[in-house]
């Protein structure tokens, strides 16, 4: 494991992982630790905060071009911001059920399977991870 990979990408690329990983470990948090209070709400804004960074980052990484700049990850991307704000009225207007799929969804969905991909061989993460 080195982290040489990443110190030598962009400065994008760098938050865009940063963002990544904090959210990664903030979010398994929030599905351990008690929920409802003060400090889940705290956290979930902080945690809805990194997810805006990772997908927005996203629009600044145009590694696999598919569609001139973009590609199938940018319309994820695109899904995960509508799916962040939809969470965050669901919370408001008290639809925990809904609140709380929603917020699997995106963790799971654009965190651990989209961060899953980055492990192939010849990408940034991968290089990192694998060597």
């Amino acid at each position: 494991m080195t982290l040489q990979p990443l110190l030598q990408a962009s400065p994008v690329i760098q938050a865009h992982a940063a963002a990544a990983i904090a959210a990664l470990v903030l979010g398994a948090l929030q599905f351990v630790l008690p929920r409802g209070g003060g400090r889940h709400r705290l956290m979930g804004r902080f945690w809805v905060g990194l997810m805006a960074v990772v997908a927005l980052s996203s629009f600044g990484i145009s590694g696999l071009r598919q569609a001139g700049p973009f590609s199938w990850i940018h319309l994820l991307s695109v899904v995960t911001l509508v799916a962040l704000v939809r969470a965050v009225l669901y919370a408001r207007r008290g639809n925990v059920a809904a609140h709380r799929w929603s917020m699997i969804g995106v963790y799971l969905g654009a965190l651990v399977i989209t961060g899953l991909f980055t492990l192939m061989p010849g990408r940034i993460m991968g290089h990192v991870v694998f060597g």
